[in-house]
């Protein structure tokens, strides 16, 4: 049965290939915009030395993109469900591209900000669209499929860390602004022509099992919006995302603050400068972690593994505020936070879909991702408080505590709620009366 077929026959389970197949387009979907977010910080000094213009009023522009790339998905979802996802990437990956552009030729704090707007709306719609389809065609392994997914956006960024520095130095950032910025537009484009969703019978019935309660009843996002659960996931979703955002902003300030920025370090045999080194294995590792502790998730289940993932965490971010100063630990710790990090892009979608089911994955998923919008908002007040201290160490602290006290909600009330809310949904399934058919 060729592709094309197996594509248009609803009622008829697809072979494997071929999931793993639309999972790959994707990933490289997801892995050309990863600079949008994950190579900012390379901008920032540039932009600064450029026009002298405050660092925290800079950073704005990143907290917009995110604004913008989070509080639109659950729109972009929508279109998602209805329409079917090639439409959505396509016009996600020309916003892409032209927001990169306008902020080649930017010369205002506004024009940054509208270049940054576009482009997160352009990211939006591609992230969303990506990991709400992984979610449809992985029913059986939706930890491992939505992780595998973000890893895309996790870890992309860290085949550009060296050419978009080199561009930068070399050619200056506008020029790196607007080449990357097109052709990560272009090969976005071309991948979305051949993303499809699943139709009806072409995957695998849900899997259940001990580990991970999930539910056949399928939430309409209004009322998913309604349950009191969906909050507390939307409250752990902003605490522990606040942390990783402040560092991935901020990675060569925070360096440069503690005057380690330039500093050469040799680990395995690899000599870079810590900013180098440490974006580049913090790209690669919070992209692993995100199918590593999905996968981990569907053993030993949600909650458990954010117990473990949020709990590392906060204690990595608390070691980086002991020993940040010392160029290898820095480089060293920064790797084991953005690992602790990165999973909840892989966590959070597949328990939100499990607690409301995978009809309209894209958009109550979606919901949940604006989390990381809300958390973006306290980047520049990062920034602000390092001002006012003169350091880091207020900021970091923070994070660290925000981070225990979420890992301890996973286990000790969102678990047990949780299974509480699936069992009642499942009530009502089963005691729901059948459909009527209309008779000739």
């Amino acid at each position: 049965m060729t592709t094309a077929l197996q594509a248009g026959e609803p009622g008829h389970r697809v072979s494997d290939a071929y999931r793993w197949t639309q999972l790959a387009i994707g990933v490289i979907c997801m892995v050309m915009i990863a600079n949008l977010q994950y190579g900012w910080t390379f901008f920032v000094p540039d932009i600064q030395k450029q026009f002298g213009w405050d660092r925290a009023a800079i950073q704005w522009a990143f907290t917009l993109f995110v604004l913008f790339e989070t509080w639109l998905v659950p729109v972009e979802g929508w279109f998602v469900d209805k329409y079917g996802p090639r439409v959505v990437v396509i016009f996600g990956g020309v916003l892409c591209g032209v927001g990169w552009v306008i902020n080649g030729y930017a010369s205002s704090l506004n024009q940054f900000y509208l270049g940054q707007v576009i482009a997160g709306i352009g990211a939006g719609a591609v992230y969303g669209t990506c990991v709400g389809n992984a979610l449809k065609w992985f029913p059986d392994k939706r930890g491992l499929a939505a992780g595998i997914t973000a890893a895309g956006f996790g870890a992309g960024a860290a085949l550009t860390v060296a050419p978009i520095q080199s561009m930068i130095a070399n050619s200056g950032y506008q020029a790196a602004f607007i080449n990357f910025g097109i052709g990560q537009a272009v090969i976005i484009c071309a991948m979305a022509i051949l993303l499809v969703a699943p139709k009806s019978g072409q995957t695998p019935a849900v899997a259940f099992n001990a580990a991970n309660a999930q539910s056949r009843r399928n939430y309409r996002p209004t009322e998913v919006l309604r349950q009191p659960i969906f909050w507390l996931m939307y409250a752990m979703f902003v605490a522990v995302g606040a942390g990783g955002l402040m560092i991935t902003a901020n990675l060569k300030p925070i360096a440069a603050d503690l005057h380690i920025d330039k500093v050469d370090v040799t680990l395995v045999g690899l000599t870079m400068t810590v900013v180098t080194f440490s974006a580049t294995i913090d790209r690669i590792l919070n992209g692993l972690t995100r199918p590593f502790f999905g996968w981990i998730s569907d053993k030993i289940g949600r909650e458990n593994t954010m117990f473990i993932a949020f709990a590392m965490e906060g204690i990595g971010i608390y070691l980086l505020y002991l020993w940040g100063s010392d160029p290898v630990w820095f480089v060293l710790l920064s790797g084991f936070v953005f690992f602790a990090w990165g999973e909840i892009y892989s966590l959070f979608p597949a328990t939100c879909t499990d607690t409301f089911g995978s009809k309209f994955a894209a958009t109550n998923a979606g919901m949940l991702y604006t989390a990381k919008g809300t958390a973006a908002l306290l980047v520049p007040f990062a920034n602000y408080m390092q001002q006012a201290q003169g350091s880091w160490d207020g900021v970091f602290l923070i994070a660290a505590g925000a981070n225990i006290a979420a890992s301890i909600l996973a286990v000790a009330v969102l678990k047990p709620w949780r299974k509480s809310v699936v069992a009642k949904a499942q009530a009502e399934t089963d005691t729901a009366p059948a459909p009527r058919v209309a008779t000739a």
